[in-house]
């Protein structure tokens, strides 16, 4: 008994650990915790928190990744415009932008620092602000390194994480708040102390920063990527825009993304906070990561010799920085200064010059992605730029291929600018030699043989039974908006793979004869593998739209298979179809109905379809038949009406219903806008009955959902 009177106790002391350790690695720069030690005490803190759900905090540290993908992203209009910054690329030029800001301040010099001022520690800054003398005043500055990253607007009120948005274009952004809360170096609440000035949380606080991936995770997660035959991401910085804007906050979780503030937007109670260094030191101490490496100046001689200096320490970075950022430090003189229509005048970043190497090209490789895409990559003799040796890189597509002319056994151009992965540029002309030899494209998929076809800049291999292709198929075709097989998850499709228990789609539907087989692989027990088998077997009946959602098949996602669902009985009928019938279906364009006739007359489409038959997978579709579907549609009042689903409902999964919504003729779309007719409300309805609200849109909860299609039957 005395252990569970505690366990409310360790709860707190659990969340206080944690916490403090996130702040030491991500604020203080001195880790007090192996990563290992952070996982073993963040589970024995969710399973505190099962058993008891009324110590229920949503900012505690298990919080930060929620249950459910989200549906899409929203957009939001920031309260203070996210200008961007403009750029230089000398010194010359940085002078001349130093001249224009003393013109704009009426400053002939800046003023000598003030040593009672100066700090010591490398993390906070030491530029002067007092006058010179009489009227004239002192410019001070600060050089921040440019990380490359992606920038956010974090908003703070009452110290709470309240919305996390993009740049977008500067007036308006995504929201990524559901993302962002799965990046362990952002608090969702600030620190507090004791007193003093972080005693007092401000109202409202908006952090401007930018959210970077480091080098060690990038190459891990590329390394991955190589591994399953994907092409890499071609920089750090692409990698981390794909994470913010994959709709599962799981995977931002297990990408280790990080966080650093360079600036801030609304500020409320913030009047004395005069500076932007002391801005910077203000915001440390409730927790936020600021940048270790920025420093404050008041000559901008030394403002110069710092950008120089920096140019050779940031290659030992672990994140890529592509330049300095300098910036006018009292915030009265930012407001004289003020901006441009696309950038202050108070700012300006100086960029790096790209570092270039010269190797010879050797070979080119086709990769093929899971999309079934056929990245080039180039073995070169090995070279050292950029702190690394690189014998590999990027030539990104085939007409960039021969947009730049590059062929094998040319002497080639290395650069990596802010770029983790290399990339060549171009070649050396006059190195050229006679035997040099263009780049074909391949006729055929370097690893299964299936055909080639070229889309725009891109090639594909259109087999979508290509084994490199087929782990990570498989695991879409699994999923729940596709065949919703209960048990089978991401590791498990893995196993099955490496076990050779499944080579073919239709595989899975004969394990349920392989009993003794599935409880040989880790962590399946008798439970798990009846589970499965359930599973499996109710797949089975599915219907056509599911089947045809689920084989990958290029351009043809959840809306297409529906409409091909309603007009094509069965998988027969549909392979049976010109490719004018195709043309013709709603909303489908050419190169979405050449890509599916293709599909559908190769032998690989029609083994696809003849396996998936004779293991019991069915084929037909419920959704045939305009005759019953336009009656239907006539006789209910949904039909016509843009509709959106929110909450928990209890008789029906949200792609259930709107499969049962779109055969009486409604459109169900993920967002709430002026466009839509109707919302449907069910438990733990959230921001979307909110918007419907404010819009003055018709709101139904489930018995008037169900009372509408009790007769509409």
């Amino acid at each position: 008994m005395a252990a569970r009177r505690d366990e409310p106790a360790r709860i707190e002391e659990l969340r206080r650990q944690l916490n403090e350790a996130n702040y030491a690695y991500y604020v203080e720069n001195d880790p007090v915790m192996a990563d290992s030690e952070y996982d073993r005490l963040l589970k024995e803190l969710e399973d505190l928190e099962r058993n008891h759900p009324e110590l229920a905090d949503e900012n505690s540290p298990t919080r930060r990744v929620g249950g459910e993908p989200i549906r899409g992203f929203k957009t939001v209009r920031h309260t203070v415009p996210m200008q961007s910054v403009d750029n230089t690329y000398s010194t010359e030029e940085l002078r001349a932008w130093h001249q224009r800001v003393l013109k704009g301040l009426g400053v002939s010099a800046c003023g000598p620092a003030d040593e009672g001022e100066q700090e010591e520690a490398g993390d906070l800054f030491s530029a002067a602000q007092k006058p010179v003398s009489g009227d004239e005043e002192g410019v001070a500055f600060v050089c921040d390194p440019k990380i490359d990253g992606v920038a956010i607007s974090l908003r703070y009120e009452a110290g709470r994480l309240v919305r996390a948005v993009t740049r977008g274009d500067g007036e308006k952004g995504d929201d990524v708040t559901a993302q962002v809360r799965a990046i362990r170096a952002i608090p969702l609440a600030l620190r507090i102390a004791d007193d003093g000035p972080h005693s007092v949380l401000p109202a409202v606080l908006e952090v401007r920063g930018e959210i970077f991936m480091p080098n060690r995770e990038f190459a891990r997660i590329n390394a991955g990527k190589e591994e399953r035959g994907e092409p890499p991401f071609a920089n750090a910085r692409n990698a981390t825009a794909g994470t913010l804007k994959n709709l599962d906050p799981k995977i931002v979780a297990e990408r280790r993304l990080n966080f650093v503030a360079h600036g801030r937007g609304l500020a409320q109670g913030l009047d004395h906070i005069e500076t932007f260094s002391d801005f910077l030191r203000y915001i440390r101490g409730f927790g936020v990561p600021i940048n270790r490496h920025a420093k404050g100046f008041d000559s901008f001689d030394e403002v110069v010799a710092r950008v120089e200096q920096f140019a050779d320490e940031r290659g030992g970075l672990d994140y890529g920085v592509d330049g300095m950022v300098i910036r006018v430090d009292r915030f009265a003189q930012q407001e004289r200064l003020g901006a441009t229509s696309k950038a202050p005048r108070w700012c300006i970043a100086y960029k790096y010059p790209a570092e270039q190497g010269r190797t010879k090209l050797l070979k080119v490789d086709w990769q093929v992605g899971k999309g079934g895409t056929l990245t080039p990559r180039a073995t070169m003799e090995p070279i050292f730029i950029a702190g690394t040796t690189v014998q590999h890189a990027t030539l990104h597509n085939i007409e960039e291929i021969r947009r730049k002319d590059i062929r094998i056994g040319d002497t080639v151009i290395v650069e990596k600018a802010g770029e983790i992965i290399p990339q060549v540029v171009g070649y050396v002309e006059q190195d050229r030699p006679k035997s040099a030899r263009k780049i074909d494209p391949p006729e055929k998929c370097p690893d299964c043989g299936g055909a080639v076809e070229q889309e725009g800049p891109k090639l594909y291999c259109t087999n979508p039974e290509c084994p490199a292709q087929f782990r990570e198929k498989l695991k879409w075709f699994v999923g729940r908006d596709q065949m919703d097989i209960d048990g089978l998850g991401e590791k498990l499709v893995d196993q099955l793979i490496d076990a050779g228990l499944v080579e073919h789609f239709a595989d899975l539907f004969t394990l349920p004869e392989k009993r003794e087989e599935l409880l040989q692989l880790e962590r399946m027990g008798e439970k798990s593998v009846d589970n499965l088998i359930a599973g499996i077997e109710e797949a089975r009946s599915r219907g056509l739209a599911r089947v045809l959602a689920g084989l990958g098949i290029r351009h043809i996602g959840a809306t297409a298979a529906k409409t091909l669902a309603r007009h094509f009985e069965d998988a027969d009928h549909l392979r049976r179809a010109s490719r004018e019938e195709l043309i013709d279906l709603p909303d489908f364009g050419a190169i979405t109905a050449e890509g599916l006739y293709a599909f559908l007359q190769s032998p690989q489409g029609e083994e696809a379809f003849a396996r998936l038959q004779e293991v019991g997978v069915d084929l037909t579709s419920p959704l045939y038949g305009e005759g019953a579907r336009s009656s239907n549609a006539e006789r209910s009042s949904l039909a016509g009406k843009t509709i959106v689903l929110t909450g928990t409902l209890e008789a029906y999964t949200r792609p259930e219903l709107a499969e049962i919504l779109e055969a009486l003729g409604a459109k169900v779309t993920g967002s709430v806008s002026k466009k839509t007719d109707l919302l449907i409300a069910g438990e733990n309805a959230g921001s979307k009955l909110e918007k419907a609200n404010e819009l003055g849109i018709e709101v139904w909860d489930e018995m008037m959902l169900s009372a509408e299609l009790g007769g509409a039957g």
